[in-house]
């Protein structure tokens, strides 16, 4: 079963954590991170995320099965998108669900960290004075 997705469009939370539910969890965590108006004092007008998606997917659902192995959790879930998203969007979201809820959150923070530092996404900032970067590292060239 697939647990890690990157979408190209607005996804609906309720139905990912609906697969979460288990007689064996009494806790259920996530985290939702949304597209900001700002970042290092400039206003920011939008953003694109750019993915290598064959790694993504492979390196996401290594993240996740890591997470259930190291933090003995019932089941958990990550969403990230890619392309344009406007202010206000939602940009990831994680789910987990576990016996107890220590173990529900730790997990969740783990995956969103292990996320934002080992799979390949790439964020591209439009900034309101018309600018534009990259708040990570640029993706790399295709030699």
């Amino acid at each position: 079963m697939k647990r890690f997705a990157l979408s190209p469009q607005p996804f609906e939370i309720a139905p990912l954590r609906e697969q979460l539910l288990s007689a064996h969890a009494g806790a259920y965590a996530s985290f939702e991170g949304w597209v900001r108006d700002h970042h290092g004092g400039r206003a920011v007008a939008g953003l694109r995320y750019e993915s290598y998606a064959a790694l993504a997917d492979s390196e996401g659902e290594r993240i996740l099965s890591e997470a259930i192995e190291r933090f003995a959790i019932v089941d958990a879930r990550c969403v990230h998108r890619v392309g344009d998203l406007a202010i206000g969007e939602l940009a990831v979201w994680v789910g987990v669900s576990a016996a107890h809820r220590d173990a529900a959150f730790a997990a969740c923070r783990f995956i969103i960290d292990e996320t934002k530092g080992r799979v390949p996404i790439w964020k591209h900032e439009r900034y309101a004075d018309g600018e534009e970067g990259w708040l990570h590292p640029t993706p790399p060239e295709v030699s």
